[in-house]
């Protein structure tokens, strides 16, 4: 019997930041592709309110796309991309 499942769930709990160090949120769950034996994305919870205050609500969480991770360890480093939510919907805000 191998490792993975154990290795899977050690993800949960963890805190997820960008490349740039800012908190996203931690990680509630992860979603499997089964047939592929992949992880797809990690649903977040616990989420950076100045991230997402406009685009998610209270008590909600975010799936992230597995690609989109850089670095696991003691904490899960994503892309840079998930900042850009907040600089659309600043530049979004301007331009009304």
């Amino acid at each position: 019997m191998d490792g993975t499942p154990q290795e899977i769930t050690t993800l949960v709990g963890r805190e997820v930041y960008s490349n740039s160090g800012v908190f996203v949120g931690e990680i509630e769950d992860v979603q499997l592709n089964l047939d592929g034996e992949s992880v797809t994305s990690l649903a977040v919870g616990e989420l950076n309110d100045e991230l997402f205050a406009d685009t998610v609500g209270p008590g909600k969480g975010v799936l992230i796309p597995y690609r989109w991770v850089r670095a696991v360890g003691d904490i899960v480093l994503v892309n840079s991309t998930i900042e850009r939510l907040q600089e659309t919907d600043d530049t979004d805000e301007a331009a009304a």
